[in-house]
């Protein structure tokens, strides 16, 4: 496995699942981050469900905001790092300060019970900060001592959002997911269970590009 594994896909596509295999594979301790913050009965179903999947034996971190520092504190140990997922921790970034939920369901933010005017604003001076944040992650990312598997969505593949900060949600989590594949040693697409290997393919291409 490699030193720094992005595994992406759309809702249900496997990918979590996917990404557990990876790091089993490893034969090694695994140290699994939880972004998700549990807001209503939906949520805790969905995170109890995560953890029947799997091992007792893999040691648990819930940590909504702080990924680069909790990296930084495990950077020395052993084993195997496994994300899931970058799309929560960035929705918890973008709407933290809130008292709901900034992701229920589908890892969108749902303006409708915010304030249109104080959200946008809060994008506006946050999304400059949270790119330069998920830079400096998935370079560390590519430094400490553990192999790293994170997990995110593909959200540019379905339907535009009604609101104006879902659509900026989106557009954001497009952004930070070229950045993370940027550092990523392979990324995988997963789609209807099955994974494919996206990165080397997509490099040998775009350099013949390149090329003409």
């Amino acid at each position: 496995m490699s030193q720094f594994t992005l595994i992406t896909g759309g809702a249900r596509s496997g990918k979590s699942h996917f990404a557990e295999l990876l790091a089993a594979s490893a034969k090694s301790p695994v140290i699994y981050i939880a972004t998700a913050q549990i807001w209503d009965d939906e949520m805790a179903l969905r995170v109890k469900k995560h953890q029947q999947q799997r091992p007792s034996t893999w040691r648990l971190i819930e940590e909504p905001q702080a990924i680069r520092d909790t990296l930084f504190q495990l950077k020395d140990e052993n084993g195997v790092i496994l994300l899931d997922c970058v799309t929560l921790w960035l929705s918890n970034l973008l709407l933290k300060g809130q008292t709901k939920p900034a992701a229920p369901s589908e890892h969108t933010p749902e303006e409708s019970s915010l304030d249109p005017q104080e959200t946008s604003e809060q994008f506006t001076d946050l999304e400059p900060q949270i790119v330069a944040t998920v830079k400096e992650v998935a370079q560390l990312a590519q430094e400490i001592k553990p192999q790293v598997i994170f997990v995110t969505n593909e959200l540019g593949q379905g339907i535009v959002p009604e609101y104006p900060l879902a659509r900026a949600y989106r557009d954001l989590v497009g952004r930070c997911n070229r950045v993370l594949a940027q550092s990523a040693n392979d990324v995988y697409l997963v789609v209807a269970g099955f994974p494919i290997e996206i990165k080397h393919a997509g490099e040998k291409l775009l350099a013949s590009l390149r090329e003409e």
